[in-house]
């Protein structure tokens, strides 16, 4: 029995801060027991992170000691390659009710993984049957589903506090609308706790205009409350997800920005990316200075809500409840319903790619800033959603949207505050 992440959260909230949380994984268990370390020393509420190598997210396991063994380097830690012992030694003495650590993984057949942190004495994760399966992989959504009912029921039946983060605010990370956003981590909860999960946390990703995202967070709030309202849940919000600003000035604004919107919609946690992120993996040296950024960036009062923060959420609410509805209008079972709405284009992600997306759904920024659908193919949304654009976009249109954010934030204007974002 363990627990620490939500009651770490609780504690942090309650005190009015919030608690900040890095995306760090390394190979070797020396680096990740460093860099865990050097951010377990950080005076500010965190949480750390082992996030898992590439080639452990498609199942191989083997690869991963083959190249440590040969001297190199990995993009995570190999939890499930690395022995159990070899873990919990890493782990001993950092992890603990004052230093909760979280596995993150991006794989769509998790249960290794989930066996592995459940072995070396976890609780707590994060991904989704939808939000891991149709970005980052090309296994059939059905297969997906089916392995993630089998993972959640493994971390319910072993854990008592079991903690799973849904990805589904994030998918694509970018050209999404809110209102997706917002229903596809809900009924992502709605599957956790379809299999027993009791403790989870619902994500939203930074989008492109501020009053749009404090509005699409006040909304996710709202419907958390509604279907999920039985069980533990905080809302987690993701510095920008697309491309990111490559000076430094300008990657350091998006990441305070972020901040101060988290502090601003009351998220109780924030996973925050650095200043190099357009350009390498960040060090430790990095995500340290990043962490402390932010939290200093969210420190102070929030700031008040506005009108158009208002006219969003109310946008965002309505949209996403009429998709959340029509999700679970097709089957008593959760799983099955997310398999025939993607199946029929009721649920539906722009510009992914998996053969079971249809693509028939377009996003576009409006003259606004803000994320608007281009074309809402068969999304069960009434005729009253303003559409922004056509079925298709020319390649320099979609060229220019996801490029958006960074040459806004990168401009000489913006970076010596001669304007500010819309």
């Amino acid at each position: 029995m363990t627990g620490y992440f939500d009651r770490f959260v609780a504690e942090s909230r309650s005190k009015g801060s919030l608690v900040v949380q890095p995306r760090m994984g390394f190979g070797k268990v020396s680096s990740m027991e460093n860099g865990l370390r050097e951010v377990a020393s950080l005076d500010i509420p965190v949480v750390g992170t082992l996030t898992i190598d590439s080639y452990t997210r498609v199942g191989d396991h083997v690869t991963p000691l083959d190249r440590l063994a040969a001297g190199e380097e990995l993009n995570g830690y190999p939890i499930v390659s690395h022995p159990v012992a070899t873990t919990r030694k890493m782990l001993d003495g950092l992890y603990g009710p004052a230093f909760p650590v979280q596995v993150r993984h991006g794989t769509a057949r998790p249960i290794h993984v989930f066996q592995k942190l459940v072995e070396v004495g976890l609780d707590a994760t994060e991904g989704g049957p939808v939000s891991y399966c149709l970005p980052y992989s090309r296994l059939p959504l059905a297969d997906a589903v089916r392995a993630w009912s089998e993972s959640c029921r493994l971390l319910a039946g072993e854990t008592e506090y079991g903690h799973i983060e849904s990805f589904g605010g994030c998918l694509l990370g970018q050209l999404c609308p809110p209102s997706l956003l917002v229903a596809m981590t809900v009924l992502e909860g709605l599957f956790f706790r379809a299999h027993g999960l009791r403790h989870m946390s619902l994500s939203y990703a930074q989008g492109t205009h501020p009053a749009q995202d404090r509005g699409a967070l006040r909304a996710l709030r709202a419907l958390a409350e509604e279907y999920l309202g039985d069980v533990t849940w905080h809302v987690v919000l993701y510095t920008y997800m697309g491309l990111f600003p490559r000076t430094p000035s300008g990657a350091t604004a998006l990441i305070q920005e972020s901040a101060r919107l988290a502090r601003d919609s009351g998220c109780e946690r924030m996973i925050v990316k650095t200043v190099s992120e357009a350009w390498q993996i960040p060090s430790v040296a990095e995500n340290v200075s990043a962490l402390r950024l932010a939290a200093a960036a969210a420190s102070g009062l929030a700031e008040p809500s506005t009108a158009l923060e208002g006219e969003y959420f109310d946008e965002t609410l309505s949209e996403a409840q009429e998709i959340v509805e029509a999700v679970l209008n097709l089957d008593s079972d959760i799983g099955t319903a997310l398999i025939e709405a993607f199946r029929l284009g009721l649920l539906d992600i722009p510009y992914c790619l998996h053969p079971d997306n249809l693509a028939a759904v377009t996003c576009v920024i409006d003259d606004r800033g803000a994320l608007a659908w281009g074309s809402t193919g068969k999304v069960p949304l009434s005729s009253t959603v303003q559409h922004c654009g056509s079925d298709r976009l020319a390649s320099d249109q979609l060229y220019d949207m996801l490029n958006h954010v960074a040459q806004r934030y990168d401009s000489n204007e913006y970076k010596w505050g001669l304007v500010q974002p819309s």
